[in-house]
């Protein structure tokens, strides 16, 4: 395998770095904005210098965001040349385009470190969906926030620190937004479910609330009832109905997710045979990530294409009934549906996830926490 590597970042500099003297793949030629020079390998600011090299027959995108990633990864799914990709905004934003145009295509595309880094999640929901149906999957799946939540469970710290803290060992970016308010696990949601199901989720329709409106008095709340917060994804496929959503979620004490420590990951998939399954690991890094691409490429040389075909269009619909912390707002719908009082919010009676974050939204500088139960 000839590969054309686009980006030199973080999981770019692992793949150059983990093929190194592998017999079965080689990189050929590195797409990066920054003069560099490597021994085995041709550098070029031109993408065009890939795409129309013939030799070359699997593109590895790492670049990250959408856009030249998009124009990018189309052109060379056009060309015939097979892609595999970190990129889980790219995948779950065009996913109605670049599934259909693989297949079309005749190439094989794939995503594994899109969803989990060092884990192979991607690929475990693949192998499972071959002997039984899946019917729920989500977890934790983002390092930054985890790592943010367990700062200010297991330190004290408030939110302000937890955040610098994590911005100074590299865990977040200067601009944390996308993983703070959910963004970020809603992209992974959505690709995990389509796999999953069989399915092309409409995206509207999923809800997100981050964890940029938790204080330490919260987590202060949380502890002396025996709970741990972690921003957590469900996606679930019950009696042909799907229903998909991010938001904080409180835990026991005890309970597998509220356990994961710093910048880890823990996600799960119920099938109807094993039942609960959950995979634990490295939710970012530069070799952890790296690694599942390589795996990709040795699933390229084998054939292997995406995971499962493409799905057609489904409507999402979050009537589940669950019960919800809710600090900072305590209007007359809260007041209404008030169970119990705590010192710094309320514990409201079972409403449909999609009420509570159309309350959320109307109410952006409120905290909220479904009670896992």
């Amino acid at each position: 395998m000839n590969i054309g590597l686009l980006g030199f970042g973080v999981v770019g500099r692992g793949l150059y770095d983990l093929t190194a003297g592998r017999e079965d793949m080689q990189v050929k030629k590195v797409v990066c904005l920054e003069d560099i020079t490597l021994p085995d390998a041709q550098v070029t600011r031109d993408f065009q210098e890939v795409l129309q090299d013939p030799a070359i027959d699997t593109v590895v995108e790492a670049m990250g965001g959408l856009h030249p990633a998009y124009e990018f990864v189309r052109a060379c799914l056009e060309a015939g040349k097979n892609v595999v990709t970190s990129n889980k905004a790219l995948v779950a934003t065009f996913y109605d385009e670049l599934i259909p145009l693989a297949q079309e295509k005749g190439v094989c595309f794939r995503c594994t470190a899109a969803v989990g880094g060092g884990i192979s999640w991607l690929s475990e929901l693949e192998r499972t969906r071959r002997t039984q149906a899946v019917t729920q999957v989500g977890g934790i799946m983002n390092g930054t926030c985890n790592y943010i939540l367990d700062s200010m469970t297991r330190l004290g710290m408030d939110y302000g620190e937890a955040l610098s803290q994590a911005q100074k060992l590299g865990y977040a970016e200067a601009n944390p937004t996308t993983d703070v308010e959910g963004i970020d696990t809603w992209h992974k949601l959505i690709l995990s479910s389509n796999i999953a199901f069989g399915v092309s989720l409409e995206t509207e329709g999923i809800p997100v609330c981050g964890i940029s409106k938790i204080t330490a008095a919260h987590v202060a709340d949380f502890k002396a009832h025996g709970l741990v917060c972690k921003l957590v994804s469900t996606g679930k496929c019950l009696d042909g109905k799907i229903s998909a959503y991010v938001q904080p979620t409180l835990f026991a004490q005890g309970e597998p997710e509220a356990a994961v420590p710093a910048n880890f990951n823990l996600i799960t998939l119920v099938g109807t045979a094993s039942e609960r399954m959950s995979f634990y690991g490295q939710g970012a890094g530069r070799y952890p990530t790296a690694h599942n691409v390589i795996q990709d490429c040795a699933d390229v040389l084998a054939g292997k294409g995406f995971y499962c075909p493409y799905g057609k269009k489904t409507a999402v619909h979050n009537d589940d009934q669950l019960r919800y912390y809710v600090s900072g707002v305590t209007d007359a719908w809260v007041q209404e549906n008030t169970a119990e009082a705590w010192e710094h919010g309320v514990i409201t009676r079972p409403v449909s996830v999609d009420a509570m974050h159309a309350w959320r939204k109307a109410n952006p500088d409120a905290f909220i926490a479904a009670v896992n139960e």
